[in-house]
Order: structure tokens, then sequence, then C-alpha cells
């Protein structure tokens, strides 16, 4: 395993870290005595193999069903100072609300203490609010810090590039969780704003929500050859300095196993990574043209400032995948989640835009003309089913 220093917290965090919501018995709050044996015994396993193999940061999340009672079982048998576990509680307006959330945290995890608190979900300004305000949810986690609770305070966010600079230049934070990978490198700026505020750097899902990478298209597997796409996007991830951490959404003891075919190769990524990215860039620019690729971001409108709350940068860049790339399970998983993703996934699908006129908002995209057909087209391609957040399910 490698290790690399967490920003200020000075934690050396491995390179991978287990996260903890695919290993889980429900995604409901449950007794321990409904979770079936077969399930506890593997997520013990998971676990004992994620420390086994060097990844001792392990992570979950108040609202991660069973997690956190089914952890609680395995936790005291090992030696607290062989792992980092980091919790998260989303940012509530109620600042007494979320110290009542996180108490209840500890007692089911059966911990003194947490190394990691994540604010979980400053997604909008609204959660920034909730979290940032005087007397909100971050005043309450520094009092937690200094009771001995907490070490270290972060953040988690799907929100916009822009919410999470803002978040991390207020330099209340010691690290943060956030998206960024190969198919969706729009948070680098971020990534830039964390490095100067020395604070850690943990990617959330890049094998789940960077492309589906456990189950990829055939063109895909074709065009990341030799290395899969899970490694593939892993060395890619890593191969940049500023980022520390990528999670694992282990279910099985197994998943880790490609994971950690990337640790022989990180020396080399200067050597494999061009080829592949070269081979990637190529392949969209055959399907959707230079022009297209190179410009198609240009002047899109938040999803708040479009008729109908349609997100017409998510549309397209997930039309942009699915015919670049084949990625139509990917797709079709992202662009149903639309409507019901809450702040975590925010903006309406296009099955409607034939009645909306979007002129006005898209006066500054150079594609303004074609936009509206493609906005139809997609959702033709990708819609039909409804998809709900994990944690509705």
């Amino acid at each position: 395993m490698e290790y690399r220093r967490f920003g200020r917290t000075n934690l050396q965090m491995p390179v991978f870290s287990c996260g903890g919501m695919r290993y889980q018995h429900k995604w409901q709050d449950v007794p321990f005595a409904e979770i079936p044996d077969d399930n506890q015994l593997n997520l013990e396993a998971t676990i004992r193999r994620s420390l086994a193999v060097g990844i001792n940061h392990i992570e979950t999340a108040r609202f991660y069903g069973s997690s956190e009672v089914q952890l609680g079982r395995v936790l005291p048998k090992l030696n607290r100072q062989n792992f980092i576990f980091q919790t998260k509680v989303s940012p509530t307006a109620d600042a007494k609300q979320f110290r009542k959330t996180f108490e209840l945290c500890l007692s089911r995890l059966n911990l003194e203490y947490v190394d990691l608190l994540g604010l979980h979900g400053i997604n909008d300004r609204e959660t920034a609010d909730f979290a940032l305000r005087d007397g909100g949810c971050w005043e309450v986690a520094k009092q937690l810090q200094a009771e001995g609770k907490v070490r270290f305070i972060g953040f988690s966010t799907h929100g916009s590039t822009e919410t999470i600079v803002r978040a991390i230049e207020t330099d209340k934070f010691d690290y943060v969780n956030l998206h960024w990978y190969y198919i969706n490198q729009t948070n680098w700026a971020a990534i830039e704003a964390a490095t100067r505020h020395d604070i850690g750097v943990f990617i959330i899902s890049p094998t789940n929500k960077g492309g589906l990478l456990n189950k990829p298209s055939a063109k895909l597997v074709e065009l990341c050859q030799p290395l899969s796409p899970i490694v593939f996007n892993n060395l890619f991830c890593l191969s940049h300095p500023q980022v520390h951490t990528l999670s694992v959404g282990a279910a099985t003891p197994s998943d880790f196993d490609e994971h950690l075919k990337t640790l022989p190769l990180l020396a080399r990524a200067a050597e494999l990574l061009p080829p592949i990215i070269d081979r990637l860039e190529r392949a969209a620019i055959d399907k959707l043209g230079h022009e297209w690729v190179k410009t198609w971001r240009q002047g899109l409108p938040d999803p708040t400032d479009t008729p109908g709350n349609i997100n017409i940068p998510i549309i397209l860049w997930l039309r942009n995948l699915a015919i670049a790339y084949d990625t139509i399970e990917y797709g079709q998983m992202r662009y149903n989640l639309l409507q019901n993703g809450g702040h975590w996934f925010p903006g309406a699908k296009a099955t409607n835009v034939k009645n909306l006129d979007l002129s006005a908002c898209l006066a500054n995209s150079p594609h303004a003309d074609k936009i509206p057909d493609l906005l139809w087209e997609t959702d033709r391609l990708l819609g039909g089913i409804e998809v709900k957040r994990l944690s509705q399910n």
C-alpha cells in the first residue's frame, strides 16, 4: 500500500479507502438482531481484508442504513490505533439536532471518537448556510473536537465547483470528499483550492460514479487496454499528487483485488496513461466532432436558470459519454436520477423539452440552435426508468 499525507491533518492516508455504503444489510436503520449472519460475516471479512492489504481508512455515514450498527460489532474487536475512521453527518437547520445525530453515530459505532467528521452534503447555499453560519453545525463540530470526540473536520459534497471552492476558502475544514475522475474533471479548480489550503482530498466513488467501471462497456474496455477501466481511472486520479485517497465501495472482500493492481503501476503512470488518454480523446472526437468536444460546455445555464429546471450540462455530458464510449447503462443510471436526486443531483430530465423555449438561457452557447434536439435525443436514448438515490431505496 502507498500512503499520502492527508493535508494538514498530517494523517498518513492510504491511497485507497474502504467506503461503507455497499456492504451493509439495508439502507434503513434496523436492529442488529435483524441482520442476517451471512451479511454480518461478509461485512467483517471485508473490513479485515481491507486492513490486511493496508487500507486502514474506513468510512461510513449516519444515513448509510445499517452500516453503522453493523460496524459497531466489528470495530471494538480491532486495535483502535490501527485504523482511521470517518463518519459523515448532514448539516441541519437545527445545530442541536446535528450534535444529537453525531452522538447517535458514536453509540452505534461503539467508538469513543472518530478521526474524521465530515459535514455531509454541502451541496448548495442552504446546506452551506446550515454548516457555516454563526451557531451552525461547523461550530458544533468544533465543540465536539474540543471534547475529544472528533480529531479533524471536513465536508463531503456533490455541489458545484463554485460551492466547493467557496467552502474551502473559508479555511474552516481539514479535508474534502468530492467527485473527480477521468470522465468528470470539472472539480479540478476545487482540488487546486484544497491544495492551496493544505486540506486532504478524498475522491468519492471513482468506480461507480466514474463510469460504472465495475461493469464497463466493451468499447471502454478496448480503449483502456492494456489496463482495465478501473485501473486506468485509479491511475489517472493518483497520478495527480494533489489527490490523496480514492474510495473503494467494497461489497465483498474480493472487491479490493482489481484496485490493488494499480499500486505497482503508479511509478509508470507517465508511460501508461498518455496513449490511453489519447485513444479516449480520439474516440470522443470521432463520434462527436472536434468542435463539439472542445466547446460544448460553453455558455450552458444552471438548472435554476433553465425553463423546466432541466439540467442541460449533465444531460449533454451523459449523451457525450454514451455516444463516445457506449456507456448506456451508466447514462441511464445517472440520467434517471434527475428529478429524484434533490440537492445531491439537482435538476430535471429533458422529457418535456419540446414544450419549452430555451433560447434565452442558451443565448451564450455556440450550439444553441441544436441543443434542444440533442436534449430530446438524449431523453429517448437514456430515459424511461425511474432511479432513486441508494439511500431512498
